[in-house]
């Protein structure tokens, strides 16, 4: 018997996205969650905090009621920066204690999504898509960076059971696939896994097609716990890359498309996580801005198409 594989959405692709000046029409929680459901959904992340609510009973309530669980909540912490340790520590505890709350008792647990907080750095920012190996850490930034993501990861689990994963995404300092492969070899691989992201890894990784993100899966296999499947547009990456773009207005011109539209091949990512027994969720997410549509048809459109793939 085949593992199963859920398949949920996040508010980012309602266009509630956590980097300012990208955020969409501010659609109201009770809406978004709706439509999320009504488009084939069963899952959905926390998103930003405050968006959805944050006392458990009524949380868990706005999802069991509409047949949806809780998948993962994205936390950035500036890992690179020792005095931002303690404070993310607490900022993770927080959703954690959150998400364990509002998920007792369910089929599947989420994940606290830990990441860099991305787009801070002008340079990795300006930078993303082609960043060199000079504009990344020496070995004492990256011994600071595991132990505080191992931190945040230990707190986690101590207090709540739940699992952290790392979000390598673009503009941050974890963004290609040697700086994943630095933080996975310097932290604990019982403590702390990947969230493997489709988009985020063939822009990263500098990529011309979508084999690189089987590449990226059959690389880091072993720490793969949780995925997010996105897709890349090589139109935009390439003109992005060309034309010294940074991350912002790539996104903004449509850099990560529905999926589908793209260079990712999700029917054979599908078949490399059916092979290797991956079970539980993949989170679609779809940034959605201004003028790029209703997030509806676009949830709906990236739906039929995962159907259309098996899942």
């Amino acid at each position: 018997m085949m593992p199963t594989i859920y398949v949920g959405n996040a508010p980012c692709s309602w266009g509630t996205l956590e980097f300012a000046g990208l955020e969409g029409e501010r659609i109201s929680y009770p809406r978004m969650l709706d439509e999320l459901g009504a488009t084939g959904y069963t899952g959905t992340e926390l998103g930003d905090w405050g968006y959805l609510p944050t006392t458990p009973a009524v949380l868990r309530a706005e999802l069991a009621g509409r047949g949806l669980s809780l998948t993962g909540a994205f936390v950035p912490v500036a890992l690179r920066d020792h005095a931002a340790h303690a404070p993310g520590v607490e900022s993770a505890l927080r959703v954690a204690r959150l998400l364990a709350a509002a998920s007792e008792g369910a089929e599947t647990r989420p994940f606290l999504v830990l990441a860099d907080r991305n787009g801070d750095d002008r340079v990795r920012t300006a930078w993303a898509g082609r960043v060199r190996p000079d504009q990344s850490f020496g070995l004492d930034e990256w011994r600071i960076f595991a132990r505080g993501a191992e931190a945040v990861a230990r707190a986690v689990r101590d207090e709540t059971g739940l699992r952290t994963v790392f979000h390598h995404h673009c503009a941050g300092f974890v963004e290609t696939p040697a700086e994943i492969a630095a933080l996975l070899d310097l932290t604990d691989p019982a403590l702390l896994g990947l969230v493997f992201d489709t988009g985020h890894y063939v822009y990263g990784a500098g990529a011309t097609d979508g084999a690189a993100a089987l590449e990226g899966l059959e690389r880091f296999a072993e720490r793969v716990w949780y995925v997010h499947f996105k897709d890349c547009d090589p139109q935009v990456a390439a003109q992005a890359r060309a034309g010294g773009i940074d991350y912002f207005t790539a996104i903004r011109r449509g850099l990560f498309c529905e999926l589908g539209r793209g260079c990712v091949d999700f029917a054979a990512v599908t078949g490399w996580l059916r092979g290797h027994d991956y079970h539980g969720y993949i989170t679609v997410e779809q940034d959605v801005l201004p003028g790029m549509g209703a997030p509806v048809e676009s949830a709906r459109r990236n739906r039929a198409y995962l159907r259309g793939v098996g899942l």
